[in-house]
């Protein structure tokens, strides 16, 4: 929390010696990062529009919370619900779909849950809950997080107290190595999963339930609420990620390496 605060002021203080036309602030979620998608689409925004991009990449809850308080410009989000009472409350003026990919619960090779005969992901968590199997979770109030509670909530089930339910309060490469390592289950985007899959000892042991539906926003802050905000900035993002350019970008990303697009472009052109 601290280090994320420290990146803010420092950019704060750089926009302050600098034109801020020729630079913003992007919060984005792990996933984005930890799948090296970003690390593509950045340098591209900045070759077209000359604009540099200073980037926070931390969980969903936490970069709504960074925007709230008007530090930052533009936010590229996975938490559908918090993103819309975000809106309501003004602090947003132009919500866009980018990309869609799904979660996928992954787990050591050898299944003590038995999740490849379960047919639904509530059934998988159920499954976990039964058999006192180790589940890793992200407890960070990201968008992976609020899905995973959503789906222990419509299981009826609370992990929380039980010794088999581990919190890391971390990203999502950082949440799935510890998996990895106590061999335990876990909730992920596939992108970070197939990013990552070298390292890991796990494999993907429940997917395709409509459920898992992941969708990424990209939100530019409302200037009204705090004028610093770069709205030229933001809004070139935008439509920059959202343009055909931007959307080719994400098509074809992760298929040379990985033989599949981590990410599916949504923008409607």
């Amino acid at each position: 929390m601290k280090k994320i605060f420290f990146i803010v002021l420092l950019f704060l203080t750089a926009c302050s010696t600098s034109a801020p036309s020729k630079s913003i602030l992007l919060v984005s979620t792990t996933s984005t990062q930890d799948s090296g998608l970003l690390d593509v689409l950045l340098p591209a925004f900045t070759e077209q529009t000359g604009i540099q991009v200073s980037l926070i990449a931390t969980g969903s809850g936490q970069a709504l919370k960074i925007a709230e308080e008007g530090n930052a410009d533009v936010i590229l989000l996975h938490s559908p619900d918090a993103e819309m009472r975000f809106m309501e409350n003004g602090f947003g003026i132009d919500r866009r779909p980018v990309m869609h990919n799904d979660f996928v619960i992954v787990g050591p090779d050898s299944d003590p849950a038995s999740l490849r005969a379960q047919p639904t992901a509530v059934d998988s968590l159920e499954a976990i809950f039964s058999s006192a199997s180790t589940f890793v979770s992200r407890a960070d109030e990201s968008g992976t997080h609020v899905k995973e509670l959503a789906i222990w909530k419509s299981a009826g089930l609370d992990p929380v107290s039980h010794s088999w339910y581990i919190e890391t309060g971390q990203g999502q490469g950082a949440t799935l190595n510890i998996a990895s390592e106590k061999q335990g289950y876990a909730i992920t985007d596939r992108g970070t999963f197939l990013a990552y899959k070298s390292n890991l000892d796990l494999a993907i042991l429940f997917e395709n339930d409509p459920i898992l539906l992941n969708v990424y926003h990209v939100i530019t802050v409302n200037p009204d609420k705090w004028p610093q905000v770069n709205i030229e900035g933001a809004q070139a993002f935008a439509e920059f990620i959202t343009s055909s350019e931007g959307q080719d970008i994400i098509r074809e990303f992760g298929v040379q390496e990985y033989g599949q697009p981590l990410f599916f472009p949504d923008a409607i052109r």
